[in-house]
C-alpha cells in the first residue's frame, strides 16, 4: 500500500510540474508574440534588401535550363508572363494565397485562360488561409480549386497524417515550364521579404507536374475532376524533383540533406527561414565543420515567427562550438529554402529545416548537380551577407541570462515545430 501511495504521489507531482511548465511555456510564448507584434507596428512595414538578377543557365547535363528569381516583383512577372502563353493546361498550388492586388491578378489571369479553354487547377492550404476573406477563395467556376482542408471531418481529424499542411509553393504550364521555391503569393511577398524561387524549362518541367497530379488525385473532393497524366517522364540524374508526402508517407527531402552533408568536402552554404535542426542533422553539420568544411548558416534575424527564432536559437552554442559561421540577416524576413554544397549541388524549395517541414508537410524541392546553378548559388549567398552580420561564439555565450532561461524552457517545443 505504501509503494501503491508513493507511486500515486509521484504521478501528481509530476503532473503538476508538466502542467506548470506548459502554463509558463504558453505565458513566454504569448509575450514573445507580442513583444514581435508590437516592434512590427513601430517598425511598419519595409522594403528593399540586396540582389541581383542572374541570367538563366543550360544546365550540363539533359538540357534543362533553369533561372532564380531572389526579387518577388521579377518572379510574379514571369509566372503571370507564363501563365498568359499557357495552351492546354496549368497547375498552381501554394500555402498562402492573399486576396490583395497580387492575389487578384493572379486569380484574373488565370480565369482568363479558363475562359480561353485552358485547364486550370489550384490547390492551397486551408489553415494557412484561414483569415483570407471567404468571398476570395471562392475562385471562377472554371477554375478547378482544391481548398486543402484535411481536418474537415471527424474522420479525417482521426487520422494523424492529416495534422500536416499543403506548404509546397509551384505553378507548372503545359508540362514545358514549372516553378518552386518558397514564395507564397501575395504583395507582401512581392517586395518586402527576400524569398528565393526557381524556374524550369525543359524534362525536369514534367517532374513538377507529376508531383501536382499526384496530390490532386490523392485529396480532390467528388465534385472535382481526376487529372489523367499523359507526359512522359524524364530520367536525367542531374535534376531530381524531392516531395515529402505524408499521405505517401515518403520524406525524402531530409535523406537528401544528410547525404549532401555527409558528403561535403569544401563548403556547405545553408539559407533557412526556420531552422530547428533535428538530432542527425545537427549532428551531420557539426562533423562536416570538424572535419574542414566551411558550413555556413543564413537565418534572420528575427522572423515572422518569433517562436521558431528562439528555438533555433538553442542549437547555436553547439554549432558555433564546432566551427559553424552563422549570419543573421538583418531588417527584412528572409524566406528562402536553400543550399549549396561544394560547388556542385544545390537545392532550391519549400522545405525548412525543422521537424514539420523534414517529417511532415507536403513540401517540395528541386535537386540539381550543377557547376553552373551552384556558382550561381554561391554568388546569391555573397549577396544576401550584405545584409547580415555574422554571431561571434563570444557574442553568444555573453547574451542576458534572462535569454538563456527562455531558450531552456522553450526547448521541449522543438517537435512542435
Amino acid at each position: 500500500m505504501e509503494a501503491r501511495s508513493g507511486l500515486s504521489t509521484v504521478r501528481r507531482l509530476g503532473l503538476r510540474v508538466f502542467l506548470a511548465l506548459t502554463g509558463l511555456q504558453a505565458v513566454i510564448v504569448g509575450v514573445l508574440v507580442a513583444m514581435a507584434e508590437l516592434r512590427k507596428r513601430r517598425q511598419g512595414p519595409r522594403e528593399g534588401f540586396p540582389w541581383e538578377d542572374q541570367p538563366e543557365i543550360e544546365l550540363e547535363s539533359g538540357g534543362d535550363r533553369i533561372k532564380i528569381y531572389a526579387y518577388g516583383v521579377n518572379l510574379y512577372e514571369a509566372m503571370l508572363d507564363e501563365i498568359e502563353g499557357a495552351r492546354d493546361e496549368i497547375f498552381v498550388g501554394t500555402f498562402i494565397w492573399k486576396g490583395d492586388e497580387v492575389g487578384r491578378r493572379f486569380v484574373e489571369a488565370l480565369s482568363r485562360k479558363a475562359n480561353e479553354g485552358v485547364e486550370v487547377y489550384v490547390v492551397f492550404d486551408g489553415l494557412a488561409n484561414v483569415f483570407v476573406p471567404p468571398s476570395f477563395k471562392r475562385f471562377p467556376e472554371r477554375i478547378h480549386c482544391l481548398h486543402f482542408r484535411p481536418l474537415s471531418g471527424p474522420a479525417k481529424i482521426m487520422n494523424p497524417r492529416n495534422v500536416f499542411r499543403f506548404h509546397r509553393h509551384m505553378m507548372s504550364v503545359d508540362g514545358k515550364v514549372a516553378f518552386l521555391g518558397g514564395y507564397n503569393i501575395g504583395s507582401l511577398y512581392a517586395a518586402g521579404w527576400r524569398d528565393t524561387h526557381v524556374r524550369v524549362r525543359g524534362d525536369a518541367a514534367r517532374e513538377v507536374d507529376n508531383a501536382f497530379v499526384d496530390f490532386w488525385n490523392s485529396h480532390r473532393t467528388g465534385e472535382l475532376p481526376e487529372i489523367i497524366p499523359n507526359k512522359e517522364r524524364d530520367w536525367n540524374p542531374a535534376v531530381r524533383v524531392r516531395r515529402n508526402d505524408p499521405y505517401m508517407r515518403i520524406f525524402p527531402i531530409r535523406e537528401m540533406y544528410l547525404e549532401a552533408i555527409d558528403r561535403a568536402n569544401s563548403h556547405v552554404y545553408l539559407t533557412h527561414a526556420y531552422f530547428v535542426p533535428d538530432r542527425a542533422l545537427k549532428a551531420h553539420l557539426i562533423d562536416a565543420a570538424r572535419r574542414g568544411v566551411d558550413v555556413q548558416l543564413l537565418v534572420p534575424e528575427q522572423s515572422n515567427h518569433v517562436t521558431a527564432d528562439w528555438l533555433a536559437r538553442r542549437h547555436f552554442h553547439d554549432l558555433l562550438q564546432a566551427g559553424v559561421r552563422i549570419f543573421l540577416y538583418e531588417h527584412i524576413m528572409i524566406h528562402s529554402k536553400t543550399a549549396t554544397i561544394d560547388g556542385l549541388w544545390s537545392t532550391i524549395g519549400s522545405a525548412n529545416i525543422d521537424r514539420y517541414s523534414m517529417l511532415g508537410n507536403y513540401e517540395l524541392n528541386i535537386e540539381v548537380y550543377s557547376r553552373s546553378l551552384a556558382a550561381q548559388m554561391e554568388r546569391m549567398s555573397e549577396v544576401d551577407k550584405t545584409n547580415a552580420r555574422e554571431l561571434t561564439l563570444e557574442e553568444w555565450e555573453n547574451r542576458p541570462l534572462p535569454a538563456k532561461l527562455v531558450e531552456r524552457t522553450l526547448a521541449s517545443l522543438s517537435p512542435l515545430v
